[in-house]
Order: structure tokens, then C-alpha cells, then sequence
């Protein structure tokens, strides 16, 4: 959920991952970590992005040897602040995993099927141009192929929040997911359902509806019900219309220009209901670490639901995506399962290998530079 002077959404895993690296000033070193020679290869690959241009980085991983930390770069421009191992940041498109595990737990309880179509849930809503909730299921929302228009790529959209008058004049609006649906339905579907894959942020509005339907409460508060306190995950909010962080936080930056070679502005502060359950969620990189090492290990699904989430169908990009995860096979051979998120000021990476022992996550306090996808394959692959 991500928009950007570059792209308007890195929703994939690979997107964030593969983020191009922008030449720039070397920044201010790797903070925090151990002393004892682990993760040197994580670190340096911190201090890269920090060298691409990334005002700041904090990662946190934890394997058989435990849980570790660093942080590179800068928190806040104007007062040079550290980045911190403890900052919560906004998650963007990591929110669909959790939509998806919500809905799958929905299934595993009897209460609705993956088979079941949109219309059947939602009657009358996916119509026009093209668009046909009868003809599409929920499987195919969560995996992206219903063909639906992302609601992000109108140019009405990207106009409001892809350049900088835009995104000064509408942070602070709200706007609705029927609002959000209706955009995406005034343009024509990418193909008929299950004919292709395509990824949009459409999919996961409708998903979180179906949830609302199906339960009789807000999608927020199904997700916090059932994924955020039986984890006790403290750092993870679903914040509706909320435009702060809450604290520990870093400020977090974007160029929302036509390239990324202009000034950086401070966009900490925006109403995340622009992006709803397609990526508006807070967390930190512990509480998402433990999120997806739970869900891998099947503490939050039974096995038929997880089988089902890791059932993937092929992208075009490398990588395959399931129901709200992606499986992104890395340079050693080591698949690790996932999600990534962008939104303005923010880019996020976190997965964890299938047998749930060895996760990261780490977060970009700016939206135009660094190389993720060195990230992770220095942790996963490196020392």
C-alpha cells in the first residue's frame, strides 16, 4: 500500500525487497547490535541503505541463537535522532496477512468458505464495468486473481497522494472503504477472475468487508480479538482514522515528486483510512517477527487454513504469492514466507523461513531509496 513519486504501490514481498538503490551521500553508521561478529553481513546491508539514501533502519531478527537488534542512520532529520530497535512504524501491505489469516480462521469455524463469491457476502457491490461479484470468489480476492482494478493506480488517486500538493492538501481526509471500492469500479477489471494474477489493494478492502459482514464487528476489532492480544502483540494497532504514531516512534519521510532526487519532506502525520485494511496497521519489528513465526507454526490456523494460505500461484516477478503471503525464494535457496509494506514515509520487509525458526523484520523510514532485498538476503543467507 505503497505511493510514492517511483510507484504507487510495492505491495509484493519482492517489491519492497527489491527496491532500486539510489546513489547518495554516505549517512551515519549501524547503531545498536551485539558484539559478538553475528549478523555482520544484516548490518552492513543497514548501513547500505543508509548509504543509498535512506534516512534510517531498524531490524530486528531472531534465530537459534536468539533475538537480535541493530539500527542505522537517523530517526529525525532535524535533530538527528537515532533510529530505535523499540520504534513502531507504519506496516502497509503487512496488514493483508493479517486480513487473511482472519478470514481464514472465518472459514475453519464454519462460517463462510473461500468458495463463497463476493456477491454472495457483499450483493450488489462489485458491478460495473466490467466487474462481476458473482463471478468472483473470496479465494480469489486473498490471492489476487480476481481481475478487480486496484483503487491506488487512478490517476485521481495518485494525484492525491503521489505529489506533494496532493499529499499536503488530503492527508488528514478520511475516506471510506465504499468510497475506496467505488473508485477502483469506475475503471475496467484487469481480466476476467482467475485468468491472471495482478495485485491490488482493492482485493483486501473487500476482504475486510466480508469480515464485517460475516462477524457483525469492524475488521479492526476482529483482528485485534483474534490475532493482537492472544499474541500480546503490545506494538501492533489497527488505527482507523488515528494520524500519529504512537511512541517509540521515528519520523518518517517521503519525496513525493517526480523523481526521488528532490527534498525529503516529514509525512509522519496522515489518516491511514486511504489505505483501510489494504495497509493502514502500526507495529514494530519484534511484534512482527513473533506474528509471522505463530502463524507459519500453526498457532493461529488449523492445518487445512494454513495449507490453504501457503497454496501459491505464480506472480511474473520471481516470487508466488498465497492467501496474504508471499513466498520469496532468496539467492541460497532459502524460501522465506512473508509480506511487505509501503505507504508514504514508510517501507517494510518481515518474513521467516516455513518452520518458523529464523525471522526478520526491518523498516525504511523513507520511501525512495535502500535495497531490501540486500536486507534479507544478508540475514538469511549471509553469516
Amino acid at each position: 500500500m505503497r505511493t510514492t513519486a517511483v510507484a504507487v504501490v510495492a505491495a509484493a514481498l519482492s517489491a519492497v525487497l527489491a527496491a532500486p538503490a539510489v546513489a547518495a551521500p554516505p549517512g551515519p553508521g549501524a547503531g545498536a547490535g551485539d558484539a559478538s561478529g553475528d549478523h555482520l553481513a544484516t548490518r552492513q546491508a543497514l548501513r547500505a541503505a543508509v548509504d543509498a539514501g535512506v534516512p534510517g533502519v531498524t531490524a530486528t531478527a531472531r534465530d537459534r541463537r536468539g533475538t537480535w537488534s541493530a539500527t542505522a542512520g537517523v530517526g529525525d532529520l532535524r535533530t538527528g535522532q537515532k533510529r530505535s530497535p523499540h520504534d513502531r512504524y507504519r506496516v502497509g501491505s503487512i496488514t493483508k496477512t493479517f486480513v487473511a489469516t482472519v478470514l481464514l480462521q472465518l472459514e475453519a469455524e464454519g462460517g463462510l468458505s473461500l468458495d463463497d463469491t463476493v456477491d454472495a457476502w457483499l450483493p450488489g457491490l462489485v458491478s460495473g464495468n466490467g466487474h462481476d461479484g458473482t463471478r468472483i470468489t473470496l479465494r480469489q480476492l486473498l490471492n489476487h486473481t480476481s481481475g478487480i482494478f486496484d483503487y491506488t493506480s487512478g490517476e485521481e488517486y495518485r494525484r492525491a497522494y503521489s505529489t506533494k500538493e496532493g499529499f499536503f492538501a488530503h492527508r488528514y481526509d478520511t475516506r471510506t472503504p465504499q468510497e475506496l471500492v467505488r473508485d477502483a469500479l469506475a475503471h475496467e477489471p484487469y481480466f476476467e477472475p482467475g485468468a491472471s494474477w495482478r495485485y491490488s489493494n482493492t482485493n483486501y478492502v473487500l476482504a475486510a468487508l466480508v469480515i464485517e459482514r460475516a462477524t457483525g464487528r469492524p475488521y479492526g476489532e476482529e483482528v485485534r480479538r483474534r490475532v493482537i492480544e492472544p499474541l500480546r502483540l503490545t506494538a501492533t494497532s489497527v488505527p482507523g482514522t488515528r494520524a500519529s504514531l504512537p511512541r517509540p516512534s521515528s519520523r518518517a519521510y517521503s519525496k513525493p515528486a517526480s523523481t526521488a532526487t528532490g527534498p525529503a519532506y516529514d509525512v509522519t502525520l496522515l489518516n491511514p483510512s486511504r489505505a483501510f485494511s489494504a495497509g493502514e496497521m502500526i507495529s514494530d519489528s519484534r511484534d512482527l517477527n513473533r506474528f509471522y513465526r505463530a502463524l507459519l507454526t500453526g498457532r493461529l490456523l488449523p492445518p487445512e487454513q494454513l495449507d490453504e494460505m501457503t497454496t501459491t500461484v505464480p506472480t511474473g516477478t520471481g516470487t508466488d504469492y498465497g492467501l496474504g503471503l508471499m513466498k520469496v525464494p532468496l539467492g541460497c535457496g532459502t524460501n522465506v514466507w512473508g509480506h511487505s509494506g509501503g505507504i508514504s514515509g514508510s517501507s517494510t520487509g518481515a518474513g521467516t523461513t516455513q518452520d518458523g525458526r529464523h525471522s526478520l523484520a526491518f523498516n525504511f523510514n523513507g520511501d525512495w531509496a535502500g535495497n531490501g532485498r540486500a536486507v534479507m538476503e544478508a540475514e538469511f543467507c549471509g553469516d
